[in-house]
């Protein structure tokens, strides 16, 4: 009996060794998309009313662990059954991303009128405010959907030939990682200017180390709110560049002579000029029509 429950225990302990080791693994894979994926939610949560950061992040957060409970058995049955139904679905989500991206740069060197993207809430009523933010909340939790598909496809790909129950341990540690880990970074980054707030007021006496660092967080918020924008777009073509290069055996092969990581860049920003311009010329058949 005692060398049965011992046995279980040994089961379990080479299991949880396992799962350990294909995590690494798997997070290793996975690295360069979640940097992606913290650049591209960090400048989609930042921007709003500074009471309103918090409440905001958290139901993108929410919204980040329910896709994952819905990517999660998907990719499991499909992976299993359908396996060409994954790289439709990441070359649709590539296109999506690289639309995103190549819109910011549109917008940039074409500007229209738009909803500010940093609210005052001096300036919008509380209906204008919550609207604004219901916006963002859901593309924010739409582009997470697609980044998620990423992340889980790629720790997926690491434990294929493994059981499928260590395939499922792996890759919702993995899962639960990006949201948790993601989101406590952007928690951090938006909130930086209120932690040096608290510093500067724990003592009265000026040029103490913690009344620098305090100012420091506090001067440099505006300069790394701004950069977000500028990030989260390189990221959002590199990924949706990754995407078409490791799915598409034609563009695997596209200026590979050059670093792989300008090759994601090119592509993206290619399928990112035709996303846009087919996206105008659509709009423009529909106004005329």
């Amino acid at each position: 009996m005692a060398s049965g429950f011992f046995a279980v225990l040994d089961d379990i302990a080479a299991l949880m060794d396992d799962v350990a080791v294909m995590s690494k693994v798997a997070a290793k894979k996975t690295a360069g998309i979640l940097g992606d994926d913290l650049a591209v939610n960090a400048e989609k949560a930042s921007g709003f009313v500074s009471s309103r950061e918090i409440p905001v992040l958290w139901a993108i957060s929410k919204g980040s662990l329910l896709n994952k409970l819905i990517i999660l058995p998907i990719a499991f049955l499909l992976s299993a059954f359908l396996p060409m139904v994954i790289t439709i679905i990441l070359l649709l989500g590539g296109i999506y991303l690289a639309y995103e991206g190549g819109e910011k740069i549109f917008e940039y060197f074409f500007p229209h009128n738009h909803k500010p993207k940093h609210l005052q809430a001096q300036e919008l009523s509380e209906a204008e405010i919550l609207a604004f933010e219901k916006e963002r909340i859901k593309s924010a939790i739409v582009t997470d959907f697609i980044l998620s598909v990423e992340i889980v496809i790629i720790a997926l790909g690491t434990v294929l030939k493994e059981p499928l129950t260590n395939q499922i341990v792996v890759v919702s540690i993995i899962a639960l990682v990006a949201t948790v880990g993601v989101y406590g970074i952007v928690a951090l980054i938006v909130r930086m200017d209120e932690f040096g707030a608290k510093l500067i007021a724990l003592n009265d006496r000026k040029n103490s180390i913690s009344d620098s660092i305090g100012r420091f967080l506090v001067k440099a918020l505006p300069f790394v709110i701004r950069s977000l924008g500028f990030i989260g777009t390189i990221a959002l073509i590199l990924v949706a560049g990754g995407i078409f290069v490791h799915n598409i055996d034609f563009l695997h092969h596209f200026l590979s002579s050059l670093p792989s990581l300008l090759q994601e860049f090119i592509v993206g920003l290619l399928v990112a000029f035709l996303a846009v311009g087919t996206v105008q010329i659509f709009k423009k058949i529909y106004k005329k029509v």
